[in-house]
């Protein structure tokens, strides 16, 4: 076969020599293939890690934030974080006989068993309902916003602590209520007491 303009004559060195013309060989493309995936591999690794630590650090925090709103709401209301039977003197030394409880003088305090905080705009956001308890009864769920208790217009949380305070346990109350979708309902709670 002659050599032509469009066809030059290999170099010395590159003859075919029976091989298939082709692109060059890369004895070291492999182990570029491999760092390459081995870093896309932990990146994806790092970056999960990443998002499912923000994520329970997220939900971490707006726990704390809503049991310190509850502390507040307690204090507020005259509730001691140990009960209402709480001692407020310390407690004799471990070596000492078992020490007898204090006889409550606290009237029993009526309650929904909810965790309350305000809501954007009015009412009292539900952000946790004690399972068995009388909000759970009454078909309180989680996201549910308090607007009414009984004839008491509620603005804040403070609002329903108030009101849930001032209720007799044992008596029918009326709950109005916005749900998540926007929707309004009347439920009727019993409130009970804290034992």
């Amino acid at each position: 076969m002659e050599q032509t303009a469009l066809r030059p004559k290999p170099m010395p060195g590159q003859e075919t020599g029976g091989r298939k013309p082709g692109p060059a060989r890369r004895p070291h493309a492999a182990r570029r293939r491999g760092r390459r995936l081995t870093t896309l591999l932990s990146g994806l690794f790092v970056a999960a890690v990443l998002v499912l630590s923000g994520v329970g650090l997220g939900t971490v925090g707006a726990t704390v934030i809503g049991m310190s709103r509850l502390a507040e709401l307690q204090r507020q209301v005259g509730l001691h974080p140990g009960g209402p039977s709480a001692s407020v003197h310390p407690s004799p030394s471990p070596s000492s006989a078992t020490p007898t409880p204090a006889p409550s003088t606290a009237p029993a305090v009526a309650t929904l068993g909810l965790e309350v905080v305000d809501a954007e705009r009015s009412g009292a956001l539900v952000v946790g309902v004690h399972v068995p308890g009388p909000g759970f009864t009454a078909g309180l769920v989680r996201g549910d916003v308090l607007l009414g208790f009984g004839r008491t217009r509620i603005d804040t949380a403070d609002d329903l602590a108030r009101a849930v305070a001032d209720a007799r346990s044992g008596r029918e109350i009326v709950l109005t209520v916005r749900h998540r979708g926007g929707g309004y309902q009347q439920l009727t709670a019993v409130p009970g007491v804290v034992t």
